[in-house]
């Protein structure tokens, strides 16, 4: 069975090939500047509130290296290989909807193109997004370690 699992795996790589993060964040902030709105909610949140909350979203995931465009409004982070996931790119996009409302736009893509293994994702990162919200809005600090779900 675990040779079975590889030569599919393998298969996957060779057909579809393993985009690197570079590649992948260039066509994601292309794409972006080209109009895709990837999955976007707002959140009544100040800002500075929202890039705190997904920082701390990338922590608890052990994301990889974070790049943070402040003056741009987002951030890039990466997961690597991961048991059966090849990991993905993700891009948050943080701007204000209003003066008291932040949107919030999230754009992923995978390193492998039918990788369904990928466990940081749009709705993911929205879920721990919300969890570390409600944990700010009790008055509380967000914790290094992710809480539990």
């Amino acid at each position: 069975m675990k040779k079975l699992l590889w030569a599919v795996l393998a298969g996957m790589l060779m057909t579809n090939g393993c985009a690197s993060r570079q590649e992948l964040c260039n066509n994601m902030i292309q794409e972006r500047n080209a109009g895709k709105q990837g999955v976007t909610k707002v959140y009544p949140i100040p800002t500075k509130q929202a890039w705190e909350i997904t920082e701390a979203v990338f922590r608890w995931e052990q994301t990889d290296e974070v790049e943070k465009h402040v003056k741009e409004n987002y951030v890039i982070t990466s997961t690597g290989m991961k048991m059966l996931a090849f990991g993905s790119v993700l891009g948050v996009w943080i701007e204000p909807a209003d003066s008291e409302n932040t949107k919030v736009t999230v754009m992923m893509k995978r390193r492998v193109a039918d990788d369904i293994f990928t466990s940081l994702n749009e709705s993911t990162f929205f879920e721990r997004f919300e969890q570390g919200m409600k944990i700010l809005k009790a008055g509380k600090k967000l914790p290094v370690v992710a809480p539990a779900n």
